[in-house]
């Protein structure tokens, strides 16, 4: 007599997963709030670009492919922390350090972009701070012993 399941019988429930904490919860979605970011301003320039009326019309549309290219590395590592993979936390502080010189470019030059300055200073030190909280590393299953791999 075979075993086999009848074709409309249902899967077999996966095993629940552990929940993951709130440090790493809150670090994926800093990550992929300034993913977004970047995605929304790439898509404005590309659009200033193409129908707006730049300086340079080629410039505004290289920036803007740009930018959606960058926005890809935060949303992939936001995604990754979010599912509790472990290559994700590497993408995401890369992520943060390139944003602090960022921020202090855009402070350096005053006026109106020095509220996003500071918010785009705080989200990434932040982000660096959950991320190498010993909660969320064990979370990710990164401990002192597999550092030194």
């Amino acid at each position: 007599m075979s075993k086999k399941q009848p074709a409309n019988a249902p899967a077999p429930a996966a095993a629940p997963t552990a929940a993951l904490p709130g440090r790493l919860t809150a670090a994926a979605a800093l990550t992929a709030l300034e993913g977004l970011a970047l995605a929304g301003l790439g898509i404005y320039m590309l659009f200033v670009g193409i129908a707006g009326d730049p300086d340079s019309p080629q410039q505004a549309e290289t920036g803007g492919l740009t930018l959606l290219a960058l926005a890809a590395l935060p949303l992939v590592a936001a995604r990754g922390l979010r599912l509790g993979r472990r290559w994700s936390r590497g993408p995401a502080l890369i992520t943060q350090l390139m944003a602090l010189p960022v921020a202090w470019t855009l402070y350096s030059t005053g006026g109106a972009v020095i509220a996003a300055a500071v918010a785009l200073a705080v989200a990434a030190v932040a982000v660096v701070a959950l991320l190498v909280n010993p909660t969320a590393t064990e979370a990710l299953g990164i401990g002192p012993g597999e550092q030194a791999r």
